[in-house]
């Protein structure tokens, strides 16, 4: 599977937001046309997590688990029917790593939906480390962009 591209302003975008929501985990994600190579839009999404909405680890905190939750889930399921559906989903580790936890794999399958998977690895120094992994979740881009 070839990654999806993402263009250099989203990527900005992302870790902006990654950076802008530590010490907590980011999440949100990136639609594109349907069929298409890349992706051309972001949709930052607000962290559920602490509201304990997790399906699956509700106990953890916003620093070790996201959740796309209420309206903000709903909208992204409504682009399913798009021509411009949600093509990435993405979120942060506050670890410096890009990888997908045991929790984040089993909720990823468990959902079903058609999509890549986007984990950006920061501390408090920045930016470190960044993964993309396919619908199966096998990885299949990594990159350091060591943005501060």
């Amino acid at each position: 599977m070839t990654a999806l591209a993402i263009p250099e302003p989203l990527l900005a975008g992302l870790y902006a937001h990654a950076l802008t929501a530590f010490p907590d985990e980011a999440c949100g994600y990136l639609t594109g046309p349907r069929g298409a190579a890349a992706v051309d839009a972001m949709v930052a999404c607000r962290n559920a997590q602490p509201d304990g909405e997790h399906p699956i680890a509700p106990a953890r905190g916003a620093d070790t688990g996201f959740v796309i939750a209420g309206a903000e889930l709903l909208a992204f399921a409504r682009t399913f029917d798009s021509s411009h559906p949600a093509r990435i989903v993405y979120h942060s580790h506050t670890n410096g790593r890009a990888y997908l936890s045991d929790v984040d794999r089993e909720m990823a399958l468990a959902s079903g939906y058609p999509v890549h998977h986007l984990v950006i690895g920061l501390t408090a120094a920045g930016v470190t480390e960044v993964a993309q992994f396919d619908e199966t979740l096998a990885e299949i881009a990594r990159w350091n962009p060591h943005v501060r």
